[in-house]
This record gives C-alpha cells, sequence and structure tokens, in this order.
C-alpha cells in the first residue's frame, strides 16, 4: 500500500533525527565519566564511607584521636588536613593515611615545609586513629587538582613548589638549615622593613593584639585578660608596652628598631609588666598576683601555658632579626638566667621545649600576618615554620 505524501514528508525528517539521537547517546555512553568533584573536609567528616577525593590544607600529624602535632613531628605514616590552613581544632581535621610509596614525598617528619599547602588525596573515606580519616591513599598531589587512579610515582612530588605567598617570601631559605637558614632569614626579614615609632606602637598594638570577641578591647600578653583599648597608658589598671625581649639585654632601649619592633612587643598590664621587669625566661617561682599562671622569681619569669611558645617565638625572631650589623647589638640567646644587661637573653634550653609545646594557634599568626600586611611587612618565620627553631637554636 502506498505512503501518503504528508507521511513520507514526517518519515523524511523524523529518520534522520532519531538516526542522529542514536550516535549521540553512542558517543556519551562511550565516553569515561570525568572525576568527580572533590570534596571539602568538613564533607569528608560528614560522609565516613566509600571512596572519595578530598581537597584540604596540610596542618599536622596526628599522634592519637584527639592529638595532633603542628611542629617536632615524629614520624611520615600520617597528617592532618582541614579546610583552613590555620586550623586547630582536631574535630574539624580529616586524618590521612600516608602508605609507604608516598612516606618520602609526604611524611611531615621528612618535609615539615608541607604545612598549609593545600593537598589533594583519594582514598577510602573510613576512621584513622578512631577519627574521621582517609585510608589507603591511591593518588596525593600539592594542589587543588587530582588525576583519576594514579600511580604514586607520577603524583609524588619530591620537591614542593611554592604555592603561596610565604613560600615565595621564604624562597632564599629554601633548603637551608642551621647557620645557613639563620643567615638566609636575617636578610628576608630585615629587607624593606618599615620601622615604627614608639608612639606609633600604641595604636598599632590596638590593632595587632585586638580581641577577637570583642574589637573595642586588646588581649594582655601574660594576663590573658581583655582590656579596652582606651586604658593604655602608665597607670594602676592602664595596659603598656611590654619588651618580650628585655630592652636592657643590649641597650636598645625604646629607640626605633629593636625598641619598637611589634613582633616582640606586646599589651600587658602595667604592675604585671613591671613584676616581669627584664627578667629572663625560666620555669618555677611565685605565681603572680592578678595573672593566673605566671610565676616568677628573683632572676627569671615564667607566662602562662597558653603563650609560651608565642614567648620564645619572639626570642627567637629577635636573635634572628638583630645580628649586630644595623647600629644594633648582635641579639642572642643563651642558656643563662643571669645576662644582666649584655645583648643575650635565655633560658634557651627552656624556650625549645616552650616552642614545641605550644605550637602557633590563630590568634599568633593573624597577629604575624597583620604586622606583615599593615605595619612593618616583614614576619616572624617561626610562626610560620615553628620546626626551623630546632634548625637553628636546638
Amino acid at each position: 500500500m502506498p505512503v501518503p505524501k504528508q507521511h513520507r514528508r514526517i518519515l523524511a525528517v523524523t529518520v534522520p533525527t532519531f538516526l542522529a539521537l542514536l550516535a549521540l547517546l553512542f558517543t556519551l555512553a562511550s565516553t569515561p565519566a570525568t572525576a568527580a568533584a572533590s570534596l571539602t573536609v568538613a564533607q569528608a567528616i560528614a560522609g565516613q564511607s566509600g571512596s572519595g577525593t578530598v581537597l584540604g590544607y596540610i596542618v599536622g600529624e596526628p599522634t592519637a584521636t584527639s592529638t595532633v602535632k603542628f611542629s617536632n613531628f615524629t614520624g611520615d605514616t600520617a597528617l592532618a588536613i582541614a579546610d583552613s590552613k590555620t586550623e586547630t581544632s582536631t574535630t574539624k581535621m580529616l586524618y590521612v593515611q600516608i602508605t609507604s610509596s608516598y612516606r618520602s614525598s609526604f611524611g611531615l617528619l621528612s618535609n615539615p615545609s608541607l604545612i598549609g599547602k593545600a593537598l589533594t588525596v583519594s582514598g577510602s573515606l573510613e576512621a584513622y586513629f578512631s577519627h574521621a580519616g582517609l585510608k589507603s591513599p591511591t593518588a596525593m598531589t600539592l594542589g587543588s587538582t587530582s588525576t583519576t587512579s594514579p600511580t604514586a610515582t607520577t603524583t609524588a612530588t619530591a620537591t614542593p613548589t611554592a604555592s603561596s605567598s610565604t613560600d615565595a617570601y621564604y624562597a632564599a631559605a629554601s633548603g637551608k638549615s642551621g647557620a645557613a637558614l639563620k643567615s638566609a632569614l636575617h636578610k628576608i626579614i630585615s629587607t624593606g622593613v618599615t620601622k615604627l615609632s614608639y608612639d606609633g606602637v600604641w595604636n598599632a598594638l590596638k590593632v595587632t593584639d585586638q580581641d577577637p570577641s570583642n574589637s573595642s578591647n586588646v588581649i594582655l600578653l601574660y594576663s590573658g585578660t581583655s582590656r579596652s583599648k582606651t586604658l593604655n597608658g602608665g597607670d594602676v589598671g592602664d595596659w603598656n608596652r611590654e619588651h618580650v625581649y628585655a630592652k636592657s639585654h643590649g641597650d636598645f632601649g625604646t629607640v626605633t628598631g629593636p625598641g619598637t619592633d611589634l613582633h616582640h612587643l606586646r599589651p600587658e598590664d602595667v604592675t604585671v609588666n613591671s613584676i616581669r621587669d627584664n627578667k629572663d625566661f625560666d620555669t618555677g617561682g611565685s605565681a603572680v598576683s592578678g595573672a593566673a599562671g605566671n610565676y616568677t622569681d628573683s632572676d627569671s619569669f615564667e607566662p602562662r601555658a597558653a603563650v609560651k611558645g608565642d614567648v620564645a617565638r619572639m626570642i627567637f625572631y629577635m636573635a634572628v632579626r638583630y645580628s649586630g650589623d644595623d647600629g644594633f647589638a648582635d641579639l642572642e640567646v643563651n642558656n643563662s638566667v643571669s645576662n644582666g644587661s649584655n645583648p643575650y637573653i635565655g633560658k634557651l634550653s627552656v624556650l625549645l621545649q616552650w616552642n614545641a609545646a605550644d605550637p602557633p594557634d590563630a590568634f599568633e599568626k593573624n597577629r604575624n600576618q597583620v604586622i606583615y600586611s599593615t605595619y612593618q611587612h616583614n614576619r616572624n618565620p617561626f610562626i610560620d615554620h615553628p620546626e626551623w627553631v630546632s634548625s637553628i637554636f636546638g
């Protein structure tokens, strides 16, 4: 039976279209699926099942369910990542197992400079150290991209490339240790520095040490209390400018330079500041009235636990920043608590312990960044890399 003309016209249109659709479906079916988008650390913590690819920042080495080391690493078998490179809460971290093929490139004992770097890792989303984790990694790459099921030899990078502004800032120190590292850091943190007047320090401290919970206040270093920014002065109840590296140790006073360097100047209660005076740092003594957790005796001062590392890193900064080549004394750290007016401060063995026991927290890191970006335009390298302390002073 002949096909009517109108039906022939319909077939002429639909048959080619149908064939084209079949071809398109065949093409789609034969094209490999693209890799799924990376999960955030928070998403990986919430979804502990199956496998996945996670993007986060390397923040430390997990050693127990709720313990992460941020410096002085002890092994290459695990690392912790978070959605923020300054994260300190273990509840917001994903613990990542590092299998043998990745340890030389991603283990933190071997590669402490990886702290703060972005990492993309693929593997099994399951508990590690009885904590939200990722085990049996199939891919580990620095940065925000990852390939599908790569081998360890093609993804592990022996020498990570600079991926942040701080990497570029410390480029001249890369690969150095000991005296060579100290020399390189001295040059880095002494170049292009803007120096403040001693009066200018007042207003700067109101920004660098602002209370995160109350923008009208500053946090006092030793006391740990929050006090109104307007109460800066010299009367009882006021706060003033504490030289953590005592200004009499090297007789630099309050002149522009070491006397006005924000990296070791902090707000403190007038009375507590007077009690600390120009003493070296050590453990022991009697409790300091009005400053819980601080102790002092005739020749030393012990700050509260939460800022022991801060104090140590400020001291180590001063010893690297001021090396006697700028008209000021060559400041150094020694193991004495009887330094008097000599350009030394101690006690080295104790300060090393404090740096290890109290790693940089968010407040200290933010302070370092504000000083760099707004005021002096240099950084305290031991806040960015606390592991460098032992390399130079250990």
